[in-house]
């Protein structure tokens, strides 16, 4: 280590012994650990690799535990009924030696494992994001309207949470537990994976994005939440130099081929009878351990319905891009070492041709990346399905860079429609028609509610830039959300033009117009039907040609509780909702996208009723299997349901 990372380091110490700061707090805390599993340091091709630093956000305020800003480490052992000491990561010998080494039996590393890769993962969220992200609130019943979210200031962590071969994010608890149990070798901690962690981290994220989509109404939700996961946890691969230079040598600059690169879990899989790793995005080993590589099946997704089946469809679909991408980047650099005839000679390539491969893969994975985690802005609050995320994914990347000369837009569509996940509303699968349209709030004259609503949300998303600490964030952000909601409801309850009203009903989804009769629509005492702010956020990004992109994205849900078989209106019920995703331009005041799912769909709803019959039918539904199918609507709601636990102990 340089002299001046020890400066670095000891600043505080210095800082507290003079009274006076002599210099600028470190960007980062660097803290060892496993860059996969502890498996992977008992082999010798790959122990040297295996060990990583995570660069995580400085917090100079990080208490033992670790509990800092986002994150609460409690090591608690039900199984064993004890506690295990809290590690102390600002203690001077961890400092100086970059936290605690490697190691499977000291619960102390475990607490600062899972703390450094949930940092890492919130912050390339935060990166791709440009604001700080917020855990789910929990939800006070009895509080009035608008009053009814708190804040949730840390993810709580349990490295030792559950004595199983199970890991899951608890959407009641605002809690990751981590399960741990014997394996073929020894005992097996989840805690110790980098991709079980990064994994259910971001199951946290989404759903502090997106409460919605840990509702099961149809089959891509849940698989969406599984992909999208996947995805974090292998993008993350390519952000550990050595590895990827190791594992470019060995595979010869070809990522297609089989490579821990592409695979997530491989301790876990082994553990609990899988040949190799849990779950890969490039292909399979069948019983007699041969490799088979994934090749693009339009037919699979029409046959998967299983979460975690249907969801590696999608990760095949993006990894499949990022490879191709990959390929084409380098083809002249594999030109240029073969003296043009594009094939490698048998044997290990030079060492400058894997350095200047594992850049090239290195840059394109952090694209895909942020591409991935920023498409989350433009994406329906409410059942979203697989073709919803490829628009998404091709509309954000448009809007940050017009033109795709890298071709990263054209890969994606192309491994998308390889696999079979296109749209159903679009004319064709070009670009510009996968491009979420630009919202037009058609009406008489130039009647547009949000230009009287320009100087709330341009000062909202002004002083968002300043605001530092998140509970404050977060209670500007629920004061603008009760704000919107009562301009809106003002705006269209006091619009004497009852064909403004029904341009909005189209461009939001919603049903605002009073006492219009619709099954299982609840209305206040005027007749307005409820309706829901969900979410307002300020978007401010700078594009790579330097352009700024001023808006505020927002999110407007409404429910209706209808039964699963028209045919019996008193019988089992389910809560079906619309809502739009509506992205406002704070230059022009007008809405740029209006990403909607209609509340009065009917094709949607025959499919969300069929979907659940199904599941009826077919005794299909995870609650089911651990709780007994609930005889009516209340006992749905009065349930507590741990999706992601009874989800991934089903793997």
């Amino acid at each position: 280590m340089q002299p001046e990372d020890y400066q670095t380091k000891f600043y505080h110490l210095r800082e507290a012994d003079s009274g006076l700061q002599t210099q600028a707090p470190p960007p980062f805390r660097r803290l060892r650990g496993y860059a996969f599993d502890p498996s992977l340091s008992l082999r010798l091709d790959t122990a040297l690799i295996n060990e990583t630093v995570f660069q995580v956000p400085w917090e100079p305020n990080l208490a033992p535990g670790p509990v800092g800003e986002y994150l609460e480490v409690l090591d608690c052992d039900p199984a064993s009924e004890c506690w295990y000491d809290p590690v102390d990561l600002n203690n001077v010998e961890l400092l100086a030696q970059d936290g605690l080494g490697p190691s499977e039996g000291n619960p102390q590393f475990h607490q600062q494992m899972v703390y450094a890769v949930a940092m890492n993962t919130i912050r390339h969220f935060e990166h791709a994001l440009g604001r700080a992200i917020f855990w789910a609130p929990k939800e006070d019943p009895t509080a009035r309207t608008g009053q009814r979210e708190e804040f949730v200031r840390t993810l709580r962590i349990y490295p030792h949470g559950i004595r199983a071969a199970n890991a899951y994010y608890s959407p009641q608890r605002k809690a990751l537990l981590f399960g741990y149990f014997p394996g073929p070798t020894g005992m097996v901690f989840t805690c110790l994976s980098h991709d079980i962690i990064a994994h259910e981290t971001t199951h946290a994220i989404l759903d502090g994005m997106h409460r919605r989509y840990v509702e099961d109404n149809h089959e891509d939700t849940l698989a969406f939440h599984e992909a999208f996961a996947d995805l974090i946890a292998l993008l993350q691969h390519f952000t550990f130099p050595d590895v990827l230079r190791h594992q470019i040598a060995r595979t010869r600059g070809d990522l297609t081929s089989p490579s821990l690169l592409g695979e997530l879990a491989q301790q876990f899989g082994e553990a609990t009878g899988k040949i190799g790793a849990l779950r890969s995005a490039l292909g399979s080993r069948d019983a007699n351990g041969q490799w088979k590589a994934h090749t693009p099946d339009p037919a699979r997704l029409e046959k998967a319905r299983e979460p975690h089946a249907r969801g590696a469809i999608l990760v095949a679909a993006v990894f499949g891009a990022f490879a191709s991408l990959y390929r084409s980047k380098v083809a002249d650099l594999i030109r240029i070492a073969t003296s043009g005839t594009g094939v490698l000679q048998p044997g290990a390539i030079h060492p400058d041709l894997v350095e200047r491969l594992a850049s090239v893969a290195a840059k394109t994975a952090g694209h895909f990346l942020t591409m991935c985690i920023r498409a989350l802005d433009y994406c329906p609050p409410i059942d979203i399905t697989f073709g919803d995320y490829l628009r998404a994914l091709v509309t954000a990347d448009f809007d940050m860079v017009p033109n795709d000369r890298h071709g990263y837009r054209t890969a994606i569509i192309e491994s998308f429609r390889l696999w079979g996940i296109v749209p159903d509303d679009v004319r064709t699968h070009s670009e510009e028609h996968l491009r979420w349209t630009f919202a037009r709030l058609r009406g008489v004259g130039d009647w547009n509610p949000f230009k009287d609503a320009a100087a709330k949300l341009r000062a909202y998303a002004g002083t968002s830039l300043y605001v530092k600490d998140r509970e404050e964030a977060f209670e500007k952000s629920r004061e603008i959300q009760a704000w919107m909601h009562d301009f809106f409801y003002k705006a269209l309850t006091d619009v004497s033009d009852e064909t403004l009203r029904h341009r909005f009903e189209e461009l939001t989804g919603l049903v605002l117009s009073p006492n219009r009769e619709v099954e299982g629509l609840r209305d206040d005492r005027t007749g307005v039907p409820f309706f829901e702010v969900h979410a307002v956020r300020p978007a401010l990004r700078v594009s790579p040609d330097g352009r700024i992109l001023k808006q505020v994205i927002i999110t407007i849900t409404q429910r209706r509780h209808v039964a699963v078989d028209p045919a019996e209106p008193e019988g089992r019920k389910f809560t079906f909702r619309g809502g739009s995703t509506l992205i406002l331009d704070l230059d022009t005041l007008n809405v740029r996208y209006a990403i909607t799912k209609s509340i009065v769909s009917v094709r949607r709803l025959a499919r969300n009723r069929q979907y659940h019959q199904d599941k009826l039918e077919k005794d299909l539904s995870l609650r089911a299997t651990y709780f007994g199918q609930p005889a009516n609507e209340q006992a749905v709601l009065a349930v507590p349901v741990e999706p992601f636990c009874l989800l991934h102990g089903s793997e």
